[in-house]
């Protein structure tokens, strides 16, 4: 049998959009009116429920609209170089996670505050999630701490 050598690259490149989750904003108001049932649910004096679920509501699209209006962002895996770029930036101490359907990008900014991207089943279909596991498996895995004392 002749050998061959690969086609494909183990450094290739990963170009990926980061969207707001329609999903993730069904989610947030799910758990608002959940969190306003569980105040009228509760014993709570009526005179304190009123107000305080006006204030959960009022919190709760606060954050649905917050959510929905973050801008789109531009997510590229460079396998040859060993870096992950957001929106041309390089970002430092990055982990991609995964849970089920669910991808999400955690990272460290210059000033060592944390931040993270969620991608979504309604933002990253199956044929784009297949892509970005292939680029992360490029990347090395830090390993990951012992949660028991040796």
């Amino acid at each position: 049998m002749p050998t061959s050598t690969r086609s494909s690259s183990p450094s290739a490149h990963c170009r990926l959009e980061w969207r707001p989750s329609r999903l993730a904003g069904a989610a947030l108001s799910l758990l608002t009116l959940a969190a306003v049932a569980s105040i009228f649910a509760s014993e709570m004096p009526r005179p304190v429920a009123w107000p305080l679920a006006a204030v959960v509501v009022l919190h709760g699209l606060h954050l649905l609209r917050r959510e929905l209006r973050r801008p789109p962002r531009v997510l590229v895996a460079d396998g040859a170089a060993g870096r992950w770029h957001l929106d041309g930036a390089a970002l430092d101490d990055a982990q991609l996670r995964w849970r089920g359907p669910l991808a999400r990008l955690a990272w460290r900014d210059a000033a060592g505050r944390r931040h993270a991207l969620l991608w979504w089943p309604d933002t990253l279909p199956p044929a784009r999630r297949r892509e970005l596991r292939l680029a992360a498996s490029a990347f090395p895995t830090p390993p990951r701490p012992g949660t028991m004392a040796p």
